[in-house]
């Protein structure tokens, strides 16, 4: 990543964070679902130079030479991702005919810097030979003709070296008319892309599918599609990680399986914490997790994380807990299971920094929820929609800005609506005769089940008697709520998100909600009979149940 990247692993790198083992058995969840595969991908991205980095080339092919020693060592797949200065490079060239085992792939990088863009015609914009920039060093970049372009010099020159072409790509992010263009003529089955992230070295990726893998739609590689007539045929793999409570738009910070970071991904307790979730919690059709890091960093400064994470790996897959595999074999797998893109969860019920704190995330192709746990409650701390109809802002243009930011849908933004004084998100409140809502209190852990291949439910019983039963399904969400007699509870969902939220919220009706948002016009819908929308003095939007203390909400046109 770029310098604030390299300076931040730095400082983490001196932090001694003290994480006592957290896996003890204090959680209620449904035992993992054996047909349900965990999928790990070790993947190993390549440049030849980073002009932040002294020595870059050494450093960087010593960090790439080190990275296939460990991997060799315990003859687990792996995916060796090059960008093109280092394709074009024999030391490169050499180090993977030799030492590249028939378990592992050579695939593409996609960051452009400037012996590509020069190979394609194009004048070169960056500062160095390789530039982070958004407007330099990615497809977004160029014109859609340019970006052909860019992908047909590359495609001749790895075929020259390697005798075919890559089967994937990966990029931080990867624009959809390049993605289409690599599948369509050059056979490409699988991308990957970074995780969910806001303001992080100038990349914004936020409201997408969480993690595991999407289908994008064919005008906008951030949007999960809904229908198969308008998707790419490619599925993209998020990257690094995410820790699914911590790692929510926070730009101070990044709590990953990165292993330069010490105090997650460089944690033996952390990973420990992080791939016991992968491997024993819900996760509806597959648990998803991607391994390795860019070797910009260095071999010194990711040497004693990589290491603890493969052995912990080697162990976990020779016991069958999970399945390591290259990202062309995952994408392979996916295509062959899954005609469109199919919900999944990622559930930690468990914290590892002891603050009590669960969050629990459900993808489908069209929306993501996330349920969060704190010290003050229990509430949804993000819903967004997908729309496949929503063009990317650089499908026809080329990005202008020296950052990048692709977005989806919001409806409840806790992330990028709260403020210090007042956090967004959606409450749910017990409501009185006169309509005044109190918070709703948790009493103990939630329940968390797959119904079946599709359906999370999650119980959460209540101080007092009673429960909050929640079921999301592929293109709806269902909430009850019963008191200690086993009656319905007078309650709603309280919508907070301030200035932001009341800019969004064009219109409140009794049975839905209008949003417009960076130019798009979308609604949340009640089902009929299921409750109602009202919009309160204090900016608040509430979704009341109806008499039998349920709600559904409609997640798809």
């Amino acid at each position: 990543m770029t310098t604030n990247t390299l300076v931040r692993a730095a400082f983490y790198a001196g932090l001694f964070v003290p994480i006592l083992d957290c896996l003890t058995a204090r959680v209620l969840a449904q035992a993992a679902n054996p047909a349900a595969p965990r999928i790990v991908n070790i993947y190993n991205f390549i440049r030849n130079s980073d002009y932040r980095v002294q020595n870059s080339e050494d450093v960087l092919f010593e960090a790439t030479s080190e990275e296939m020693k460990l991997v060799k060592e315990h003859n687990l797949p792996a995916t060796w991702a090059l960008q093109y200065d280092a394709l074009i490079n024999p030391r490169y060239q050499k180090l993977l005919k030799e030492q590249a085992g028939p378990n592992n792939e050579i695939a593409a990088w996609w960051e452009i810097p400037r012996q590509l863009a020069e190979k394609a015609d194009l004048k070169w914009r960056g500062d160095h030979d390789w530039d982070s920039r958004a407007n330099v060093g990615f497809s977004p970049a160029y014109t859609p003709d340019e970006r052909r372009r860019i992908v047909d010099v590359y495609m001749e020159d790895f075929k020259a070296i390697f005798g075919r072409y890559p089967r994937t790509v990966g990029s931080w992010y990867l624009d959809e008319v390049t993605l289409a263009y690599m599948a369509d003529r050059y056979g490409i089955i699988a991308s990957c892309n970074c995780k969910d992230q806001v303001g992080t070295d100038g990349y914004t990726l936020w409201g997408g599918y969480w993690n595991q893998a999407y289908y994008p739609s064919r005008v906008n590689a951030y949007m999960p599609a809904q229908n198969k007539s308008a998707q790419l045929d490619v599925p993209v793999f998020r990257m690094l990680g995410s820790d699914p409570i911590y790692q929510y738009a926070n730009a101070n910070a990044i709590y990953s399986m990165e292993p330069v970071y010490a105090a997650t991904g460089g944690s033996a307790a952390w990973v420990d914490w992080f791939t016991d979730s992968l491997r024993h919690q819900p996760c509806l059709a597959f648990g998803y997790a991607q391994v390795g890091q860019e070797n910009s960093f260095g071999w010194r400064s990711i040497k004693k994380g990589l290491t603890m994470q493969i052995e912990k790996l080697a162990r976990q897959s020779k016991a069958g807990e999970i399945r390591v595999e290259t990202l062309a074999a995952s994408g392979q797998w996916f295509r062959s299971n899954f005609s469109v893109t199919p919900p999944t969860a990622v559930v930690a019920l468990d914290d590892w920094r002891h603050q009590d704190r669960k969050s629990v995330w459900y993808d489908s192709r069209y929306y993501r929820i996330n349920y969060f746990w704190d010290k003050d409650g229990f509430y949804v701390r993000d819903l967004h929609r997908f729309d496949e109809k929503i063009a990317s802002v650089t499908h026809d243009a080329p990005l202008k800005s020296s950052s990048l930011t692709y977005s989806t849908l919001p409806i409840v933004e806790g992330a990028l609506w709260g403020t210090k004084r007042q956090k967004a998100g959606m409450f749910p409140v017990v409501l009185s005769a006169d309509g005044t809502g109190s918070p709703m209190e948790p009493n103990g852990a939630p329940v968390v089940k797959e119904l079946n291949a599709t359906d999370l439910s999650i119980a959460q019983p209540l101080l007092g008697g009673g429960s909050v039963n929640i079921v999301c399904s592929e293109n709806k969400i269902t909430f009850a709520a019963l008191d200690a007699q086993s009656q319905p509870l007078k309650w709603a969902w309280d919508c907070i998100g301030g200035s932001k939220q009341a800019s969004a919220v064009q219109n409140v009706k009794a049975g839905s909600v209008s949003y417009l948002y960076a130019g798009a016009r979308y609604d949340l819908t009640i089902a009929s009979d299921s409750g109602s929308c009202q919009q309160m003095d204090d900016g608040v939007v509430r979704l009341t149940p109806n008499a039998a203390g349920s709600l559904v909400l409609l997640l798809a046109e």
